[in-house]
């Protein structure tokens, strides 16, 4: 069987989770901590980013690297069952998506939650740990705004962010919001075609092993396992 190294609230991470569970894959989690030094972990990925697929004899380094083999190789035994399209506009669109969601919205929206509200918990002072920056996180929440307006602009016109099938672009985006979510930090009130979508995307049963992932002593609000938030 596969191993995904992973961290639960790492949207990269939980991105690939989609996309195996997507496409029927059963994979074992090893749960790798992001800010503790591991020396068996960087031997699988010297660069020590998350996640990392160890599959039929070989180790697949990073969420952009895993999608291309899951497109190009793995899911031929799901079926073939695919999350990119055929058409290669349509594929440069998915494509555009990620990058979207994996460096603009992890830039400007989860990354900096992240870090101020899990990683600064887990780091010592002399490494940056302590109380969250409130200058950052209220700039994440006014940034998610513009985020979640675009998410609402897309499945407005689409069924699906990319368009009418599921793929690539709506894992990244729920992954990153996911993180989010269970921080208690999206404006659900005031994106209500976002929402709509989410619920879609949440309802799946991919989405299940996710919305059991807990943090210790860091519970999310009620509403990120309701299915009917």
């Amino acid at each position: 069987m596969a191993r995904l190294h992973s961290f639960s609230l790492c949207p990269f991470s939980r991105r690939i989770r989609l996309a195996l569970a997507e496409c029927g894959h059963e994979t074992d989690l090893v749960s790798v901590s992001p800010w503790k030094r591991d020396e068996s972990f960087l031997i699988l990925n010297p660069s020590g980013a998350l996640p990392v697929l160890e599959t039929g004899g070989l180790t697949v380094c990073g969420a952009y690297a895993i999608t291309e083999y899951l497109e190009e190789n793995g899911q031929t035994e799901a079926g073939e069952k695919r999350l990119m399209p055929e058409d290669p506009a349509g594929r440069a669109e998915v494509r555009r998506l990620i990058s979207w969601f994996d460096e603009k919205f992890h830039a400007e929206v989860s990354g900096p939650l992240a870090h101020e509200k899990l990683a600064r918990r887990e780091l010592s002072a002399a490494n940056g740990g302590g109380a969250p920056d409130t200058t950052v996180v209220r700039a994440a929440i006014h940034n998610i705004h513009m985020h979640m307006n675009y998410i609402g602009y897309l499945t407005e016109r689409r069924r699906w962010l990319a368009g009418d099938q599921l793929s690539h672009a709506d894992l990244a985006a729920a992954a990153h919001v996911s993180v989010v979510d269970y921080l208690g930090d999206v404006p659900w009130e005031r994106h209500e075609a976002a929402k709509e979508w989410y619920a879609r995307i949440k309802s799946r049963p991919s989405f299940r092993g996710l919305l059991k992932d807990r943090i210790a002593g860091m519970a999310p609000p009620d509403s990120y396992a309701d299915l009917d938030f």
